[in-house]
């Protein structure tokens, strides 16, 4: 028989979460890489690897379908002499010394830096991007801003942030989001992943499993209304950078979402769940299923 549009829904979100397999292949490039700057940086070396984190969507648990990479953040310590005397006023240095250190005890062929981290490319496409920080007396972690400059960041704070918000609303949150990214990427990914993840989060005060309401209060509540600040404190408004014709492009697909979504919860509502689905897949792209 076919799907009915709450089981369609269960299958869209089967299809595109993070599954057991891709979670084993993180765990296993995180171990790797781990292995790699533990070689290249020993308690003995001038600059020490502390720890390592699998940050982003991938370790808040909020990926999506098609998984382009792994964040993984890794604390060094820098001797002071060093720092003061060639790191503390430009990080590109220190960045290039992260890449130049992995390429020689990595054995992954094609390793670059990307500005604010470096990446591993791996054939299959899941590249892992290390962010390597340094943290200061006061606990706080930065980062290479790009310019030679550093920028200070907490991961962690948004990965804390966002299983209390989870955990607030039912344990819905997480699950909804890897749908609602669907959404975005179907229509240009104007949003960055985080961005979206922190509207999604602030948007609810109670959060039921139906997504396909969820989906509409979504719509709604964010149109033109796309202003909300890294919960960390570090990021300011993360709308700052979206120029005025992105959020212009944003709200009209925000508004078209939104009467979509009236629609298809109106047809399933009478009983039409082939209309339902229909309009579903035009929302949130070709992943959605329709049989």
């Amino acid at each position: 028989m076919p799907l009915t549009t709450p089981q369609a829904f269960d299958a869209l979100y089967e299809a595109v979460k993070q599954d057991t397999g891709t979670s084993a292949k993180v765990s296993a490039r995180k171990g790797y890489v781990r292995d790699a700057l533990a070689k290249a940086f020993p308690a003995t070396a001038t600059v020490q690897l502390q720890n390592t984190w699998v940050v982003g969507s991938m370790g808040r648990g909020t990926a999506s379908r098609p998984f382009n990479d792994i964040d993984l953040m890794a604390h060094l310590h820098v001797d002071d002499d060093l720092w003061r005397r060639t790191y503390m006023n430009n990080s590109a240095d220190f960045l290039y010394r992260v890449r130049t250190s992995l390429n020689q005890t990595s054995t992954v062929q094609k390793i670059g830096a990307r500005g604010q981290a470096v990446r591993l490319f791996y054939q299959d496409g899941l590249s892992v991007d290390v962010a390597a920080v340094v943290k200061n007396r006061e606990g706080v972690y930065a980062i290479p801003d790009g310019s030679g400059g550093w920028l200070q960041t907490n991961p962690l704070q948004h990965d804390t942030y966002m299983n209390r918000r989870n955990a607030e609303l039912g344990n819905n949150l997480k699950r909804f989001v890897v749908v609602l990214k669907q959404w975005n990427k179907a229509h240009s990914s104007r949003l960055s992943s985080f961005h979206l993840e922190m509207l999604a989060a602030r948007t609810f005060s109670t959060l039921g499993s139906n997504r396909r309401e969820a989906l509409r209060v979504f719509f709604n509540y964010n149109l033109h209304n796309l202003s909300v600040f890294d919960p960390a404190g570090f990021g300011g408004d993360l709308s700052a950078g979206l120029t005025s014709t992105t959020k212009q492009a944003i709200n009209q697909s925000l508004t078209v979402a939104r009467d979509r979504a009236d629609l298809a919860i109106a047809a399933e509502s009478r009983g039409d769940h082939a209309e339902a689905k229909r309009l579903w897949r035009i929302i949130l792209g070709d992943s959605f299923p329709t049989s």
